[in-house]
């Protein structure tokens, strides 16, 4: 709603402003010819067919509409598309094929130090970068559809890649086969919302440095790993999906080195390490759904005044992991499917403590290669005996008040 008054401003501020139009039927035969005609205010419209011009630079606030999907076509030399000026709107084109090279990071449309950008309901594919905001702000990239399809992270650049920006909106994107699906370095106060991101080859989300954003309600599916939020305070996870982020060393989510965040009613589906946490504190982490994962969570001792409250563990290899005996978290509330225990007062919350923190899962962390023994009878003798009294595991990473039946989280 915010753009469309925008370009309603837009329009009303540009009382002179005119339609061209380009294509193979219309006067004009050149995308760069209908930029240089083009004045301040005015709308350009580039009809279906294949347009090989090079590098396109926009450097006026014009309206740039695709009609019937044309195709801007780099040729693998070229930067596409390259936007030079504020409130520019880029709308419904298809973009293929730009230049590879890791010093100047070609892209398929880049924004250098803009502001009030629209770029929406474009496709594009089998570009190095995808999407890339410099240095920019209020600017909102939605519903474009990116396809890459790289093998290695060298061959590859970022789906959406933002540097050094702020208030940047990010909706309803499909991003697929890129190094990180979503890239934030120095970004702060902006929204990542309702994207789908799959099989990129690092991370479907990448922080760096990023402060107070907040991802609402994405899909992170068959990447390398799903999230990782790294050298950043203040961050919003709500109600997003970690699926199927499988493989050595992966994981859902990732928090190294991240204070004073709340990760809220997501849900964690089958990744080997749901959460992983090194070097981060205050952090809430409440209402999540942990499902069939290899590791539930994995908290490592450098960790410290992080709350686990409220959650449902179920079908989970191992609930929790840790390398050391320092426990500075606190776990409460939770509902965990190994839980033996009794009610007798049956007020629903369990009258013995829990013990997430398996002899086995301290076991493995210490020597991978016991893995071997899973499921064995000694095993689960050992962890039996070492739930009663704990000789190896830390006695104080107990839940006090295990939930006797899952939470009802959406």
């Amino acid at each position: 709603m915010k753009y469309f008054l925008i370009i309603l401003l837009f329009f009303s501020l540009s009382l002179k402003a005119t339609t061209i139009h380009v294509g193979k039927k219309h006067e004009i035969k050149s995308v760069k010819k209908g930029i240089a005609l083009a004045k301040n205010g005015d709308t350009l419209i580039v009809h279906g067919g294949l347009y090989k011009e090079g590098n396109i630079k926009i450097d006026k606030k014009i309206v740039f509409l695709g009609k019937g999907l044309p195709v801007l076509d780099g040729e693998k030399k070229h930067e596409v598309l390259s936007i030079h000026a504020d409130s520019v709107v880029v709308d419904g084109f298809k973009i293929v094929r730009c230049a590879y090279a890791t010093i100047t990071d070609p892209c398929g449309i880049k924004v250098y130090n803009r502001s009030h950008v629209l770029i929406q309901n474009n496709v594009l594919d089998d570009n190095f970068f995808g999407i890339y905001l410099q240095n920019s702000q209020n600017c909102t990239i939605k519903n474009n559809t990116l396809k890459a399809y790289g093998k290695q992270e060298q061959q590859l650049g970022n789906g959406i890649h933002c540097w050094k920006s702020n208030n940047i909106l990010i909706i309803a994107n499909r991003i697929d086969g890129h190094r990180d699906g979503i890239y934030f370095e120095f970004v702060y106060d902006s929204l990542i919302w309702r994207n789908i991101s799959t099989n990129n080859v690092r991370y479907g989300l990448h922080f760096m440095f990023s402060h107070s954003d907040t991802y609402i309600t994405n899909i992170f599916r068959n990447n390398g790993a799903g999230v990782a939020v790294m050298y950043t305070k203040d961050v919003k996870m709500f109600n997003n999906t970690f699926d199927e982020n499988w493989g050595a060393s992966a994981y859902g989510l990732l928090l190294k080195d991240i204070t004073d965040s709340y990760i809220f009613n997501n849900r964690f589906n089958s990744n080997t390490s749901a959460i992983y946490v090194e070097g981060s504190s205050r952090n809430k982490i409440e209402k999540n759904q942990f499902n069939a994962n290899g590791w539930a969570m994995q908290i490592q001792a450098s960790s410290m005044d992080n709350e686990v409250v409220n959650n449902n563990f179920i079908g989970n290899t191992f609930d929790m992991g840790t390398n050391g005996s320092l426990v500075l978290n606190t776990f409460n509330s939770n509902y965990w499917d190994k839980y033996e225990g009794y009610d007798l007062n049956k007020d629903e919350i369990g009258d013995v403590p829990y013990h997430p923190l398996s002899l086995f899962a301290v076991l493995i962390e210490n020597n991978p290669s016991t893995m071997l023994l899973f499921r064995s009878f000694m095993i689960t003798l050992l962890d039996k005996s070492e739930k009663v009294l704990p000789s190896i595991t830390p006695d104080n990473f107990i839940d006090n008040k295990p939930q006797m039946k899952p939470l009802p989280l959406l």
